[in-house]
């Protein structure tokens, strides 16, 4: 079995390694690392791979596992749980199994969501910038006190029960809006339709999956509800936010603090050094020159537990798809399923 990692940073190569030697019944698979990520245009270096390993800024519509497919491919192995980059459909079609790693750390990523709050609250980052310059004036320092504000968690999945747990301890009311609710959110807060909950949140944390009913849930309608002053904490995806209506509503000051650890336009920018270039993003830009924006480079997920339970987790996957099982952790046997179920018959 040959693996072709694509997105593959030295981290990334030294964690599946690690993953890799430490399972006997791996030692038949060889692994090949491309700091390139996948798409069209380097499809054509999957010549001899039997699976493929692809991050969040992978692209794999339907051409490129068209020609997955074609070169062989038998697997998809995605290092995240986010699966919006692929067309699972069509990877079904062709018989490529899709799995994801669905859970890795959701602590990790709810401790991230609340470090970005407090650097933005409490403006740590321009405090330490001031203090190295033997600035120690506190004015434009102010912040507020957590402790009895409102909290709005979009998404109660693992990483939303884990933020919820944490901004409990701080003594927040917590809100949620989820249409799948969790049980487990009841002892941290109350759920509430998402028209009710934005109006009444002073601060907004997005912990939900990309999909067509979730893309630019915030948007110029959701932001008008939003309190005057609300700040918005993304972890998730970028695609959650529309950005040219947040940029107005930064503009307008009716948002009153943005913390971005995603961006809908990351994919030619993240993960690489472009501090040598002149960016191309407008809007990228146009974030950087508000002094209420925090942005980050999507590094929630990255810690060392993490990174160990995402290179585990690959590793066995691709285990189960060498002995001819469907992974527990695959995506595509439920579109399998649907896609090859007979349709009813029309009657008019």
């Amino acid at each position: 079995m040959r693996l072709s990692v694509f997105s593959a940073k030295p981290y990334d190569k030294k964690y599946l390694e690690a993953a890799h030697a430490a399972h006997p019944e791996a030692s038949s698979i060889s692994l090949t690392f491309h700091e390139v990520s996948l798409n069209e245009h380097t499809a054509p270096l999957v010549h001899d791979a039997n699976a493929v390993c692809v991050f969040v800024n992978d692209s794999l519509p339907a051409p490129v596992v068209d020609a997955l497919a074609d070169r062989g491919v038998q697997a998809i192995l995605l290092r995240c749980a986010g699966s919006n980059n692929v067309d699972l459909e069509r990877a079904a079609a062709r018989g490529i199994v899709v799995a994801n790693v669905p859970s890795y750390s959701p602590e990790a990523v709810a401790e991230f969501a609340v470090a970005l709050l407090q650097t933005l609250n409490r403006r740590t980052h321009r405090a330490y910038n001031r203090v190295r310059d033997g600035n120690f004036a506190l004015s434009g320092l102010l912040g507020r006190t957590l402790h009895g504000q409102t909290v709005g968690i979009i998404g109660t999945g693992k990483i939303g029960i884990a933020f919820a747990r944490i901004m409990k301890g701080f003594g927040c009311r917590l809100l949620a809006f989820d249409p799948f609710r969790n049980p487990a959110f009841e002892e941290y807060g109350e759920y509430r339709e998402l028209d009710e909950l934005l109006p009444e949140c002073d601060i907004i944390s997005l912990h939900c999956p990309l999909m067509d009913k979730t893309r630019h849930i915030i948007n110029s309608e959701t932001i008008t509800a939003m309190k005057k002053g609300v700040v918005i904490i993304n972890t998730s995806r970028g695609g959650l936010i529309d950005t040219p209506a947040v940029v107005d509503a930064l503009k307008h000051e009716h948002i009153g603090g943005l913390a971005l650890d995603v961006y809908e336009g990351e994919s030619n920018l993240f993960y690489s050094d472009h501090s040598q270039e002149i960016i191309q993003d407008d809007l990228f830009m146009r974030f950087m020159t508000f002094p209420n924006v925090l942005v980050c480079g999507h590094q929630a997920f990255f810690t060392r537990e993490a990174l160990t339970e995402i290179s585990e987790c690959t590793i066995r996957n691709l285990l189960e798809v060498m002995e001819g099982v469907c992974p527990k952790n695959s995506l595509t046997k439920d579109v399998k399923a649907r896609v090859e179920e007979p349709q009813p018959v029309r009657t008019i």
